[in-house]
């Protein structure tokens, strides 16, 4: 079976699963996401199966070039860049690796909170000025919260939504959440998190995490009123997707001190230009606003899991079998 593989092709020497009867199987065809869909057909237009970065666009005129395709898979969580109805209509699977990185960006948001809360960023500049005391003797005047001492909300309860409530449990916070479906008590009793409706969500927690996929639903979902709704003094942590958030609103609600400040780890558009509002804001706001470059899943175990689901995935395939994680209800 062939494989086209638009990703860098170090990562599948070092990650791809050696034991793996799909891996030792598949013709792996390389060509970099940046080149044009001409190059990708070039080098693979026969293939079967196409895997691609989450932020690789693919397209109903790639799909129909390519004749034998049956899988499009996402490396990652992400599939918004493909085109689903397009797949659905040619009978192509889309999957992705959904969990692959859960445990991953769970931990990187509980650490965003945790940052944003003990007011780290302000605590680093004060000490690279000379002004450590000085720092000590404001925090023991305006004593910060803790995890122990917040209620926090996410938004989206999938697998990273749920990773992250069980930290936050671990941690003694109040933890409640909002998804469009409702998990069951089961799920809600591990993972120490109440439901509430979105508006409630808003209104009652001092820390607001989003955790949900970039659709047309959830697209601008946080954005003037919501961020009106929140507690004034709260923090708007984001490690889900740039899209999901109206900047220009967020940019508002933290110059006029609405929310005391924000950790985003996803934007709008990526890479982030240097001229990008929440650039402006961060070098405007330095003490209240954190910006990463997109590296909550970047880690050894998130890859390990990466390629692991994918060739589990390839393999049902090959035995004509449906795969696991379809995106598009075929």
């Amino acid at each position: 079976m062939k494989v086209l593989v638009l990703s860098h092709q170090g990562r599948y020497e070092r990650f791809a699963p050696r034991t793996s009867a799909a891996y030792r199987a598949a013709e792996l065809v390389f060509c970099g996401r940046e080149e044009s869909e001409e190059a990708w057909l070039a080098a693979g237009a026969d293939a079967d199966a196409l895997f691609v970065t989450p932020v690789t666009w693919v397209r109903e005129s790639l799909m129909a070039r390519m004749p034998n395709l049956k899988l499009i898979h996402s490396e990652g969580v992400g599939f918004d860049r493909i085109d689903l109805d397009a797949a659905a209509r040619r009978g192509i699977y889309v999957c992705n690796n959904a969990g692959c990185n859960a445990e991953a960006v769970a931990e990187q948001a509980v650490m965003m909170m945790s940052l944003l809360l003990h007011r780290t960023l302000w605590g680093h500049r004060m000490v690279l000025d000379g002004r450590q005391g000085e720092a000590v003797m404001t925090l023991e005047g305006d004593v910060p919260r803790d995890l122990s001492d917040v209620t926090v909300g996410l938004v989206g309860f999938g697998a990273i939504g749920q990773a992250t409530a069980r930290r936050l449990r671990a941690n003694g916070s109040r933890v409640v959440y909002y998804a469009r479906h409702r998990r069951s008590g089961e799920t809600e009793a591990a993972c120490g998190a109440e439901y509430l409706p979105l508006e409630r969500l808003a209104e009652e927690c001092d820390i607001v995490s989003l955790h949900l996929p970039a659709t047309a639903e959830s697209a601008g979902l946080v954005n003037e009123a919501f961020l009106a709704r929140m507690k004034p003094g709260s923090f708007l942590v984001n490690t889900a997707r740039g899209a999901v958030v109206d900047d220009a609103a967020l940019c508002a609600a933290i110059r006029s001190g609405q929310l005391a400040g924000a950790a985003l780890d996803a934007y709008v558009p990526e890479p982030v230009p240097p001229d990008h509002p929440l650039v402006e804001l961060a070098k405007d706001c330095p003490d209240r606003v954190l910006l990463c470059p997109h590296q909550g899943g970047l880690t050894l175990s998130s890859f390990r899991n990466v390629y692991r689901m994918l060739f589990e995935n390839l393999e049902r395939l090959m035995a004509g079998q449906r795969p696991d994680r379809v995106v598009n209800g075929i």
